[in-house]
């Protein structure tokens, strides 16, 4: 299987993030992309450098408002007198349907859900360095591979159309689907990371062409909180192509799989032409956000299910943080998957 990856994406190093309140070091780290590596590299994929295709592929699902507040925010962030090091909002409209403000601290709030996605001045390029590895493994898949891995990072499933949140700026699972959308009539993304989806959802909450679902823990009680929920169905054109599976706290290997037959069902259904796979490894058992106990094992009996919808995949990496385990949970996916084809 081909792996995309380019070393621009390691850049990206927020040094803090806000959490309940408090300064904290930001688990988003670029050790991920070495562990992920190896874990690739296990799996028998052949890793490749992406191409640069400039804007496009992320304005086809981002506004060009954000797209330019990502690629200008950190400079003027830093002619603020006595502002942060890297670009974290104090400020969140509670309406964002009236004027767009023109100071950066007002923009930052619009643009940025939490104090969870601080932006460094290396966080453009390496977003869009992650985006271009979703299109190449996309357009890989479009050209006949059966399927590709994306090897993204920054990760990308909770950024909205024009908001960033959760360590995410450029959503490459919307962008991979937007490319598949090139040839497939109609494209499904199954959602597997530990926390909900909730930027892809936003971004086709009203369009019948792209099946949004996603396993998760409930967020009644955790991250995102205001999205994930069961009766979530879609708005619009949209109403019954959104589905979540939101999860108890601690589900093991056994709920987390009998939740993805009911995703498969719902998927088979939609009858798509391709398919993206959010692979989050942050339902890990021993994942520092500790919210799901999927084991080792578990993802390669995920993987290996996901690949029985034999359908055309490109498989996205979102979430998953630095634990022992982490590399060894990838190559157990891709290789119960199918990883040990090139």
């Amino acid at each position: 299987m081909k792996a995309f990856y380019a070393e621009e994406q390691k850049r990206h190093d927020p040094r803090a993030f806000l959490s309940s309140g408090a300064a904290q070091p930001n688990p988003e780290k670029p050790e991920r992309i070495e562990r992920l590596l190896v874990g690739a590299l296990s799996a028998g994929c052949t890793i490749e450098r992406p191409r640069d295709h400039g804007l496009g592929p992320a304005a086809a699902v981002h506004t060009p408002e954000y797209l330019d507040f990502l690629e200008h925010i950190y400079a003027r962030w830093q002619r603020i007198k006595g502002a942060s090091a890297e670009v974290i909002p104090n400020i969140h409209p509670i309406a964002r349907n009236g004027s767009y403000p023109a100071s950066a601290v007002g923009q930052a709030g619009y643009h940025m859900a939490d104090t969870a996605c601080p932006i460094s001045g290396e966080t453009w390029q390496s977003a869009l360095w992650s985006a271009w590895s979703a299109v190449d493994a996309a357009e890989a898949v479009i050209s006949g591979a059966p399927a590709a891995y994306a090897l993204c990072r920054p990760p990308g499933h909770h950024a909205f159309a024009d908001v960033a949140g959760g360590f995410c700026f450029i959503n490459n699972s919307a962008v991979a689907a937007q490319v598949l959308r090139k040839q497939a009539a109609r494209v499904a993304i199954l959602d597997v990371d530990l926390h909900h989806g909730n930027g892809t959802q936003g971004i086709f909450y009203a369009r019948p062409d792209v099946l949004t679902v996603s396993l998760h823990a409930d967020p009644v009680r955790f991250y995102p909180f205001f999205w994930g929920h069961a009766d979530e169905r879609g708005e619009g054109p949209g109403l019954g192509y959104n589905f979540n599976l939101p999860l108890p706290r601690k589900s093991a290997d056994a709920a987390f799989l009998e939740a993805l037959e009911t995703a498969f069902q719902r998927i088979r259904a939609f009858s798509p032409d391709a398919l993206v796979v959010a692979l989050g490894l942050d339902a890990f058992e021993g994942d520092p956000f500790g919210g799901l106990s999927v084991t080792t094992p578990g993802f390669s009996r995920i993987g290996e299910a996901i690949a029985k919808l034999d359908l055309p995949t490109v498989i996205v990496q979102e979430g998953g943080y630095l634990c022992d385990e982490l590399g060894d949970n990838l190559t157990t996916f891709l290789t119960g998957f199918g990883g040990k084809m090139r």
